[in-house]
């Protein structure tokens, strides 16, 4: 039976991904992690740093907590040179991506202090663990190392399974078993391949104007070389 063809949008159109708290998936590698935004506001620190590979949900959890919390969020970048009070304004949260990426670690000390004595929190996403940061300033550092530190790995098994749907419903399209099995036994165990692939099938099924089968997907990861790279197992 044939696969059910995905919404014809135009193809200018950028993807939305549904970053809800019931859209994320929940398995072994990232379990943790969720109890410690669920526990939110109850935190025994002011801090917690989410660090994990690229793609690994890190980024999705802190836009939970954002929307839960009414944070502010800025990307590591931003801080440079900043007015601490002015970034920060009224707000009793605030995420800070790629934190291990050119942090302004004066900058960040301030924020980490302004928001503890509000009673505010701090949630950070890097791909380092805070002990491994290159961090010169002492008082930053051990503001770091009293953190809550919760590490996100990368997918297990039933979790691809789901974030493939996932990325497939994001995108309205019905993937069926047979494309789920043979993806899976093929492509590198990480949210990003998932991700790029996904977007690739969609792209092209747009750009042709076909529906998702098999021949399609089998045809894109061809051209991806996802196949050569990651072995392709006998159907």
């Amino acid at each position: 039976m044939a696969e059910v063809a995905p919404q014809q949008l135009p193809l200018a159109l950028e993807m939305r991904p549904a970053l809800g708290r019931d859209d994320f998936m929940v398995a072994q590698c990232n379990r943790e992690a969720v109890a410690w935004i669920d526990l939110w506001p109850n935190w025994p620190v002011p801090a917690l740093c989410l660090y994990g590979p690229k793609g690994c949900g890190k980024s999705h959890l802190a836009e939970v907590w954002r929307a839960r919390s009414a944070a502010l969020s800025v990307p590591a970048t931003d801080l440079a040179g900043c007015d601490p009070d002015a970034l920060l304004g009224d707000a009793q949260g605030l995420v800070i991506e790629d934190a291990d990426s050119a942090l302004d670690e004066t900058a960040c000390f301030h924020l980490y202090n302004m928001l503890k004595e509000r009673g505010g929190h701090l949630l950070m996403t890097s791909t380092l663990p805070p002990s491994r940061w290159k961090v010169a300033l002492p008082d930053l550092k051990s503001r770091l190392g009293a953190s809550l530190v919760c590490e996100i790995s990368p997918p297990d098994d039933d979790l691809m399974v789901g974030l493939l749907l996932k990325l497939f419903a994001d995108r309205q399209i019905q993937a069926g078993p047979q494309t789920i099995s043979y993806i899976l036994p093929r492509i590198e165990r990480s949210f990003v391949a998932l991700t790029d692939l996904v977007a690739a099938i969609d792209r092209r099924a747009l750009a042709e104007k076909r529906a998702v089968t098999l021949p399609l997907v089998r045809s894109v990861m061809e051209d991806m070389q996802i196949a050569g790279k990651h072995g392709d197992p006998a159907d």
